[in-house]
């Protein structure tokens, strides 16, 4: 049986961001193609909503692009009202990429080699 371990996001993927009015447009990106399973079974729109629930986000579409090991996240309603709107000084399409990427998805343990990041022992 294979142990799994808890690791955030960003060891096995990067992402790239941007905004346009009250909508954050996320890709997550593999850094390899063995990767992408995790990312297609536990970047869901359900765990994105939980991790981004403090921002209180509308609706979520996930679109998968398995031939690049990517995904795109459009998240409505997350930037408080837009760039010129929002009180909130970095609540913006790249800031929002960082907290995603601090989620935490589980992957077999000996994947450790090929994790991005400091080794952990």
């Amino acid at each position: 049986m294979n142990k799994l371990i808890e690791i955030p996001l960003y060891r096995i993927a990067h992402c790239r961001a941007g905004d346009k009015g009250d909508r954050s447009n996320i890709s997550v990106i593999a850094w390899r193609p063995e990767f992408y399973t995790v990312l297609v079974n536990q970047v869901t729109i359900e765990s994105v909503r939980l991790h981004f629930s403090f921002r209180n986000p509308g609706k979520i579409t996930r679109y998968l692009l398995p031939n690049i090991h990517a995904m795109n996240l459009v998240i409505d309603e997350v930037l408080d009202g837009g760039v010129n709107q929002a009180l909130n000084l970095d609540s913006h399409g790249k800031a929002l990429s960082y907290w995603l990427l601090d989620m935490n998805v589980s992957t077999p343990a000996e994947w450790k080699p090929l994790l991005a990041g400091p080794v952990e022992e």
